[in-house]
């Protein structure tokens, strides 16, 4: 009898065992689940593995990617354009198709309602997927920033200019904004909000005001609120144009304070903001005008002694910078395109924002081109911004296909309303 029980106990102990192990592999290889298809899985085919088939990391995968990319991808990903129409003309078709180019900036002219935009973002990244052999998805931007500046003023929610936030909001109101804002971008599609305005000034309805402290308080929320919606925030004007007395839309300004000066209150925002803050979750934008503490002779846009000396080394910003468009007149009236393209990559722009003529941006991606193949400008140099780039989109998962009827919901809904109201009164 004590045989027969011990016998049996062995057996279920065996079978115990076994279905374990079954369990296990079941476990290890679960039955893959159906892709939804607003997901994007950027570079799916080209995610490298190591021997024991672990995925490599982050920064490894965009190092391969980069080594099989041509230099004419490799300049296409650097560049952010703006074309015309609700619908992909020749110019954005071609410019995706032949330059691969890597981001879309939209402007009220591209805007007609919320489901419009969703669907206008889809098609673009179809086009982006058909003709572009390493997945990596486009990058679509927006100046959302509030007040005088709102894309699409009569659909989304009325979010008030920075000065108005500054006057009557708290901090946490600011972020409560920025996260409707956000949401309402993310729905249609859009990645990038060029916002929040750091510039200290009490004149201009762009800025928070004209103390540096609240100004970064509030920026930190702005940029939290935006981030916590699946929206990346971009720091603009570094290094802080509220003196500029001329519109760099019209033509050059020059601001003649000192270093200290600049670095004890226009820069403190912008300083803050890099020492405190994840410098994955924000882009900086760099400016047109001159400051001649810094560089005598170039606008901070084309300046190594700014954007690499000043922003990279000393401040210690490693995350993406981008230019301001190239094609207002504080630059274009004394550059040709060819020559600024140029000029902003030595200078260590990552993304070049070139606007609206669609010859204006041929002629940027032209001037890098010939300058890498000249030798004027190493491709190492070029390698340095586009692993920048490619590595910021692999680790931002962003939906390569929206939902039309859901940014028709979410954009400037009754509930979105209500609550800008709520938080700024």
């Amino acid at each position: 009898m004590k045989k027969i029980s011990f016998l049996l106990c062995c057996v279920i102990v065996v079978a115990g065992v076994v279905a374990a192990l079954q369990h296990g592999r079941k476990s290890e290889n679960p039955k893959p689940a159906r892709a939804k298809e607003t997901v994007q899985k950027p570079v799916a085919s080209e995610v490298e593995r190591t021997p024991d088939n672990n995925p490599v990391n982050i920064s490894e995968q965009a190092d391969a990617l980069v080594k099989k990319m041509t230099l004419k991808e490799k300049i296409g990903q650097m560049m952010m354009v703006g074309f015309y129409g609700t619908k992909p003309d020749y110019a954005i078709n071609n410019l995706i198709r032949e330059q691969k180019i890597g981001g879309v900036i939209y402007f009220d002219r591209n805007m007609q309602s919320p489901k419009q935009v969703a669907e206008l973002s889809n098609t673009l990244q179809h086009t982006a997927a058909a003709g572009q052999p390493h997945h990596l998805p486009l990058l679509f931007g927006t100046d959302q920033e509030g007040g005088e500046i709102l894309r699409m003023r009569n659909k989304v929610s009325p979010i008030p200019s920075q000065q108005v936030l500054g006057k009557s909001a708290t901090a946490r109101g600011t972020y409560n904004i920025a996260k409707i804002n956000g949401s309402e971008l993310a729905a249609m599609g859009i990645h990038l909000d060029f916002a929040p305005v750091l510039d200290v000034s009490d004149q201009d309805s762009r800025s928070f005001g004209s103390d540096p402290l609240k100004t970064y308080q509030f920026g930190q929320m702005a940029v939290k609120g935006l981030n916590d919606a699946g929206v990346t925030a971009v720091l603009k004007h570094f290094p802080g144009n509220g003196r500029a007395k001329t519109d760099p839309h019209l033509d050059t300004s020059t601001v003649q304070a000192g270093r200290t000066e600049l670095e004890q209150t226009d820069m403190v925002p912008f300083k803050k903001m890099i020492q405190n803050e994840n410098g994955s979750r924000f882009f900086v934008m760099v400016t047109h005008v001159k400051y001649p503490a810094y560089d005598a002779v170039k606008p901070a846009s084309i300046s190594p002694a700014i954007i690499q000396s000043l922003l990279r080394d000393r401040l210690k910003y490693q995350g993406i910078v981008i230019s301001d468009d190239l094609e207002m007149g504080a630059v274009s009236n004394h550059y040709s395109f060819q020559k600024l393209g140029k000029e902003a990559v030595k200078a260590g722009v990552d993304i070049l924002l070139v606007c609206h003529e669609y010859e204006h941006q041929k002629a940027v991606y032209q001037g890098i081109l010939s300058a890498v193949r000249s030798g004027e400008i190493k491709e190492s140099r070029i390698d340095e911004s586009v692993r920048r780039i490619v590595t910021y989109k692999l680790q931002n998962q962003y939906p390569v296909k929206v939902n039309p009827a859901t940014a028709a919901k979410t954009v400037g809904s009754s509930a979105h309303k209500k609550l800008v109201e709520e938080n700024h009164s």
